[in-house]
């Protein structure tokens, strides 16, 4: 096991192009990974890595053996996950990755239940509000919308999600209900930024009919959080174009009321993202069924479905 270990965090540096990174994905110290591969380059009387303080490089000799060893430490590694599977319930580190409010308010729910039926799983859950790397990061699994497939990712869709119009209660107060999207023209408006191209988002609503129109407003804030956005809609700075996800819950508890109810814009879908590998480790298997299953019997995909 020790050479195989070694042989891990030289795989693993090699293809990541850093201990640092390597590291991440181990659950280990960059020290530990460096000192690994160092008992590996004495082992084989062989240098492997040109090491400088802003980059680390193949030597050709560590070139030559990576590629050696690389089909038969992933043949290795999906042996290994196999014999877990078969040999019972399910245990390790489940590295997941998931936006902040969304994990927190649909996620993070489920986590009882999950850990009573699978209890030597741990949960190593990140909330972050920006798409990662699956492969490079090494994360079992990420939950999200729009997040590209690279090469080697597989995406399970859990529930197709739309945007809709909200305000709050004191808001809609001595106005009158709008009737269509053009009667948005004339109320404050709350827009949203996108994070990564910083433009403002341009929404079209479609009726159920198939009618559709652009909605325009009176903006009064911009901000590049959904839920920043639902928040200030709740105290009363105006409408806003919310994803359901972010909408449902102060919908439900009256915080926040829909507009024009039979309008609605298509948000894609949110999905659950992970290696595509030919054996998945347990954890990975049993937490990919478990948490399609909970969106599909407990509810949460209506939820987020604005039509």
């Amino acid at each position: 096991m020790e050479a195989l270990n070694l042989l891990e965090s030289f795989v693993q540096s090699a293809d990541s192009g850093s201990f640092s990174a390597a590291a991440r994905r181990l659950g280990l110290t960059p020290a530990a990974v460096s000192k690994n591969v160092a008992r590996l380059e004495s082992h084989l009387g062989l240098r492997l890595f040109q090491r400088s303080t802003r980059r680390l490089t193949l030597t050709q000799g560590g070139e030559r053996f990576f590629r050696q060893v690389s089909d038969p430490y992933a043949t290795l590694r999906d042996a290994f996950a196999g014999a877990a599977q078969d040999a019972g319930s399910p245990t390790g580190v489940l590295k997941v990755s998931m936006g902040l409010a969304f994990g927190r308010e649909y996620l993070v729910p489920l986590l009882d239940d999950f850990l009573t039926q699978y209890p030597a799983i741990v949960p190593d859950w990140h909330f972050d509000n920006r798409a990662v790397d699956l492969i490079r990061d090494g994360f079992d699994a990420a939950i999200g919308g729009g997040i590209e497939l690279t090469e080697g990712v597989v995406a399970r869709e859990l529930a197709r999600t739309h945007v809709v119009v909200t305000a709050s209660p004191a808001y809609m107060k001595d106005r009158p209900l709008p009737r269509h999207p053009d009667d948005l023209a004339e109320m404050d408006g709350i827009a949203r930024r996108n994070a990564s191209t910083g433009r403002v988002r341009a929404w079209t609503l479609r009726s159920a009919l198939g009618e559709e129109a652009a909605v325009v407003h009176r903006t009064r804030a911009i901000f590049d959080d959904p839920e920043a956005m639902a928040h200030a809609a709740m105290r009363g700075l105006g409408i806003a174009l919310l994803p359901m996800p972010h909408a449902a819950p102060w919908l439900e508890s009256g915080a926040l009321q829909r507009l024009l109810p039979g309008w609605c814009a298509d948000n894609g879908p949110i999905a659950l993202y992970y290696p595509n590998k030919t054996l998945l480790p347990a954890r990975t298997r049993v937490f990919i069924d478990f948490v399609t299953d909970a969106f599909r019997t407990r509810g949460i995909a209506r939820r987020f479905d604005g039509r």
